[in-house]
């Protein structure tokens, strides 16, 4: 199969990855389904009184989800501009505490969390480095949950296309793919405790939000770059075929890890 990948200069560290792409962050990405907080309600023994670190915090569409629970929520996020976008989103809930810290030095005190939680972010982390952190931050007896939405490549036809599309124009798709880290490697980390649950997810999307969609990954080239015009032909060219009432669905499994420290 023939590709059109070129080489797109130096890769951008991990806590500045986003740097450039916060605009579209804020704009285009799906939310997290409410589900959630009820089945950790019911599972974990979640309350508004529990305290959450939300570790890699970004533009704060996971925090905002347990700052609408009632929580207070500190968030942990080492770049500055994805930082300020998510204090400037989170301004108007006053549970939420913004740290300049990464996944690896929390600058939390000892056993002062009940739920370390990471939305879309545990992947770009020093994975061990990270679970020795939340094991320090927790309080005896607290949870780890590790959230993705994890897009659905192959259950229609637009999907298959645009997947086939990452394929062809991304600068390092395959490489930082979060479905590179998988559940027996997380096993590796957690032990036999971790457990898996699984929710529908779905964004119905015009074409200007599915371009800022695409845009707001990491992985997309931006104006200027090799691959950037070209993939937004071909972006144009899918969506022309397979919208339905001008829209199309970007449709996601969420994947929640979790388990009991």
């Amino acid at each position: 199969m023939e590709t059109h990948r070129e080489k797109q200069g130096p890769v951008a560290q991990p806590t500045q990855r986003f740097s450039d792409r916060v605009d579209y962050y804020i704009k285009y990405r799906p939310g997290y389904p409410a589900e959630i907080i009820t089945f950790l309600t019911e599972v974990c023994g979640l309350t508004q009184a529990s305290l959450i670190a939300d570790v890699g915090s970004g533009t704060g569409l996971l925090s905002r989800l347990f700052l609408e629970n009632g929580n207070r929520v500190i968030g942990i996020e080492p770049n500055i501009e994805m930082r300020s976008a998510g204090e400037t989103y989170l301004r108007n809930y006053p549970g939420f505490t913004s740290l300049a810290a990464t996944a690896e030095a929390t600058t939390l005190p000892d056993q002062s969390i009940d739920v370390v939680t990471a939305g879309q972010a545990f992947h770009w982390f020093r994975q061990q480095e990270a679970v020795v952190e939340f094991r320090r931050i927790l309080k005896p007896g607290g949870w780890v949950t590790l959230i993705w939405n994890d897009r659905q490549i192959d259950t229609t036809p637009f999907l298959q296309v645009y997947e086939h599309l990452l394929q062809n124009y991304a600068t390092d798709y395959r490489a930082v793919d979060h479905k590179n880290v998988t559940h027996d490697h997380f096993g590796g980390l957690f032990g036999q405790s971790l457990k898996l649950k699984t929710f529908s997810n779905n964004q119905r999307l015009s074409y200007e939000e599915l371009e800022g969609r695409l845009l707001s990954s990491s992985y997309a080239p931006l104006a200027g770059q090799p691959n950037y015009e070209p993939m937004l032909a071909e972006l144009r060219r899918i969506f022309a075929a397979h919208q339905r009432d001008g829209t199309v669905d970007l449709k996601y499994t969420t994947l929640l890890y979790y388990c009991q420290f």
